[in-house]
Parts: structure tokens; sequence; C-alpha cells
């Protein structure tokens, strides 16, 4: 048989269906493996909170692979240590997707470093679910590849600026993180204050990754504005929070979510009693709340680390993340992970509720308030 007659029959044999189709399958999916990837913290002045997430993260993937995973598959969690810095997140974004060649993206940590990955997996057409970071840059605009399960700053902000307001607070100072994250929680206050007609007291800021706070405090204190709400991270606001009480400032310290608030508490100490903290997941102390109830459970089970709300938050992202792989289905690709991303529509998961849509990708509003109280623990 000449090669032409042969390659005209395996034509027609395959145009009838009598040869096996050889199926493509996503980068990061085969029979027994759903991989994913990450990029945070795990040195530097804000280890903790990438430590915190991806214990989180863990316990809940860690608990579906005992149980035989999704469809079969057991979900692995590849991290990289990106010390909180854009560039090497962005270098670690590229490995992930290139080289590792990740199905998805998950629990970034920090603004700056989510910022620094966007251009890359929205190029790769990646998923990045789940970002610890309430940036406007991750909302809008709409970006098909992202999912947020956490509260924007904006309404952190909002919420921290409705509250003070309703107590008769008048005057607002804010200390910001020199970057994109500080920015954008500056952008918060100023948007909510404007809203009320008022204007910011005093503002100043502090280098990322740094405790050098003593030019923030001579801006700050003189001006002795009765609250100041800070955006930095656990590290530089501990620092920043004693040093103006040393300067002799009086008043208030309020908090958004990112700053990693047992770390926070850990690092005050005694100095901590008073500082409020706003947070977008429940109370993680909270065991009538059906999640928080499973997260301590799992954390008891396979952890010695303290209850936090950054690691409860690795655990809800996990949790909906794998609630999206379920509802994706057996032959798993990434537009069928965000089509079923997308029809989770007030999903309640124990006590946290989820809702996106094909427009919205933002699941979660939910913000409340807590305090550093004179034990080191938490009240809200």
């Amino acid at each position: 048989m000449n090669r032409r007659h042969f390659n005209g029959l395996l034509a027609g044999a395959a145009a009838m269906g009598a040869l096996p189709r050889l199926a493509h399958a996503e980068n990061g999916i085969d029979a027994g493996t759903i991989l994913l990837g990450q990029s945070c913290p795990l040195t530097g002045p804000a280890a903790e909170l990438g430590t915190e997430m991806r214990l989180g993260a863990q316990l809940y993937f860690t608990e579906i692979n005992k149980k035989g995973g999704i469809f079969g598959r057991s979900i692995k969690l590849t991290t990289l240590d990106d010390g909180y810095e854009p560039d090497r997140a962005a270098a670690n974004t590229r490995k992930l997707i290139e080289e590792e060649k990740v199905f998805a993206l998950f629990g970034y940590v920090g603004t700056p470093t989510s910022n620094a990955a966007l251009p890359i997996f929205t190029k790769a057409q990646v998923p990045f679910f789940g970002a610890f970071t309430g940036a406007e840059s991750l909302r809008n605009p709409f970006n098909r590849n992202i999912f947020n399960i956490r509260a924007s700053y904006f309404d952190e902000t909002e919420k921290i600026v409705e509250q003070l307001t309703n107590l008769g607070i008048k005057s607002i100072g804010v200390l910001y993180q020199n970057d994109a994250y500080g920015q954008a929680g500056l952008a918060g206050v100023t948007r909510a204050l404007t809203k009320r007609g008022m204007r910011i007291a005093a503002q100043a800021t502090v280098e990322r990754n740094t405790v050098a706070v003593d030019p923030a405090v001579k801006l700050l204190v003189p001006a002795q504005p009765d609250v100041i709400v800070m955006i930095s991270a656990y590290k530089s606001i501990a620092a920043f929070v004693k040093a103006s009480k040393k300067a002799g400032y009086v008043g208030q310290f309020h908090n958004v979510s990112f700053v990693g608030s047992r770390a926070l508490a850990n690092e005050l100490g005694p100095e901590g009693n008073g500082v409020a903290i706003s947070q977008v997941v429940p109370f993680p102390y909270a065991a009538s709340i059906a999640i928080v109830r499973e997260y301590q459970q799992a954390l008891k089970a396979g952890s010695t680390a303290a209850i936090s709300f950054t690691s409860l938050e690795g655990y809800l992202a996990a949790r909906v993340f794998t609630e999206g792989l379920r509802r994706a289905g057996k032959d798993l690709t990434r537009d069928k992970l965000i089509a079923a991303f997308e029809t989770m529509r007030n999903v309640d998961f124990g006590g946290f509720n989820i809702n996106f849509t094909p427009e919205n990708h933002n699941g979660s509003s939910f913000v409340e308030l807590t305090i550093i109280g004179r034990d080191n623990n938490f009240i809200h």
C-alpha cells in the first residue's frame, strides 16, 4: 500500500469516528491532580500574612484530598515566596504559569504584588482567585479571570468612617503605605469623608517592608487628629502606634483588615489595647458560626498555630474555590471553572455568603469592626 493510499484511509477512518480523539488537557490538570500556584510573603516583615493565608488554604485542601479529592483529583498548592515585593511576585507568576504550568493562581497576598501579576495572568488567561487584598485595581475594570471573596478597601474604609462619624468624630488622619496598597486605602478614606463633606485632617506615609515611622509620627502627632486610620502591614503599624503613644498621641487607631490582626496584636502586646481593625471574614473565635466551627476543627487537627482572621480567610478561599471545581465537573477546563464560579448566586458557606455573576466577580461586601482587648484578644 502506498503512502498516499494509507493517508487517505487514515483520514477517512478519523472522519467516521473509527479512531479515538486525542484529548487536549489544560495545564495543571491530570488524572490525579489539580495544580494551583500562589505567590505570597513567607519571609520578611509581612511573612505572617503569607504563612497564615497558605496555612488556612492547606487545611481545607488537605481535608478534601483525604476524602478522595474532587472527581478523584487531589488539589496541590505550589507556593513561592515573594517577600511582599512586586518584582519577585511578577517573576513568581511567570514561573508558576510558564514553568510549573499551574491550572490557576490562588491566594496571592497584597496589592502591589497582585498588581504586578495582573498583566501576566491576564495575557495567559489564567484564573486568579481569592487574593488577600481589597484593591479596586482587581475589581475595576472588570477582568474575567479575577474572582474576589473579600470586601474591597472602599467597603472597609466606608464602614470605618461611618462608625467614626456616627460617634461624632470630626478629625481623621491617615497613615498609609507608600505603594498601591496604601494609595488604595487612602482613596477609600478620602471617598468616604468626601461623601460626608469632610476632609483628611493630616496624612503621612511609611515605606513598604520598613519600620521607618519617625517622619510619619512627626507629621501626624502634632496635628492631633481624633483618630488615625492606618493602611499598612503589621510591623510598620506596630512601630507607628508605639512611637505615636510615646510622642504623646492620645487618640484612637483604626486599621483595615490587611494589617494582619493576630500578627499586629502579637507585635503590640499590651499597647494593642483599644486598637481597632475592620474585618472581612466572620469572627474566627465564634464557634456558633458553622464555617468558623469547621475551620477551628481543621486547625486543631492539622496545626499548632493560633486561630486568626487571616488563616480563616485562606480556609474560606479554599472552600469557595473547591466548590467551583465541583460545579465545573470532571472534564475540567479553565473556562468551565470560570462559568462554574459564575453560578454561585448568594451561596451560603456556613455563615459567609458568596455571590458571583457573569458581570460581577466580587463575591462579598461583608465588613465588621473589631478591637484588640486588654488581654490581647479580640472584641467584636
